[in-house]
């Protein structure tokens, strides 16, 4: 392999690593900004201030400049994340979730109740 097509695939590598790392920045962001929007409407605007903020650094073609574009990103979003994030009922964390623990062993439950064969 030639030194040019090392350079390349490295160059390539960093850029793909970097199009992830935005990728997660900017839907960590929209989730969050779900979270401090109260009603629909408002959370509308502030995604598409959101997603306006992201597109004017689109251009930006020098690798150490997106780097420390996205390591300000970071920054900012962590600086600026909800202190008590939107939790669904259900999931982990959430305030349904293991409310009805499975019934210990030996214990059966009967779903025809009422409707059993009559043996």
């Amino acid at each position: 392999m030639s030194v040019a097509a090392a350079t390349a695939a490295g160059y390539l590598g960093r850029r793909a690593a970097q199009k992830e790392r935005v990728r997660i920045l900017y839907r960590r962001a929209l989730k969050d900004t779900l979270n401090w929007a109260v009603h629909r409407h408002l959370f509308y605007e502030d995604a598409d201030l959101l997603r306006a903020r992201f597109e004017t650094s689109k251009h930006v073609e020098d690798p150490d400049t997106i780097d420390r574009m996205i390591a300000d990103g970071e920054a900012q979003y962590n600086k600026w994340r909800h202190p008590d994030p939107y939790i669904v009922p259900w999931a982990p964390g959430g305030s349904k979730f293991t409310r009805n623990p499975t019934p210990p062993e030996g214990i059966e439950i009967v779903y025809n109740y009422g409707r059993e064969d009559n043996d």
